[in-house]
Parts: structure tokens; sequence; C-alpha cells
């Protein structure tokens, strides 16, 4: 449980500096927010994924060996 914690922590930092990185570096407005979403949409499904090793299953395709 604790190893499942300190990946979530990972990740959330990981994720907090790339959405950090794209307000810092000033990109114009329409391909900020698609990047903003993309980068969303990724956190999402990798957490889903973390979380969903928790039952013994992940998301078809994205099968991380540990």
């Amino acid at each position: 449980m604790i190893e499942l914690l300190i990946q979530l922590v990972i990740l959330g930092l990981i994720f907090w500096v790339i959405w950090w990185f794209i307000g810092y570096v000033g990109i114009p407005e329409p391909f900020n927010k698609v990047l903003r979403v993309v980068v969303g949409l990724v956190a999402l499904i990798l957490v889903i994924n973390i979380l969903l090793g928790l039952t013994g299953s992940s998301l078809p395709g994205l099968n991380f060996k540990r």
C-alpha cells in the first residue's frame, strides 16, 4: 500500500511539473488548452490504471509489469 502511495505521489508530481511548464512557456491559447486537456487525460488514465491494479485488473493495452 505504501508503494502505491509513493507511485501516486511521484506521478502527481511529474504531471504537476508538466502542467506548470505548459503555463510557464506561454503557448498560444488554442494549443495551450489542447495540451492541458491531453496531459489531464493521460494523467487520469494512468491513475485509473494504477488504482485498477488494486483489484488485479488493468485497462486493456496498459499492462505495466512490476
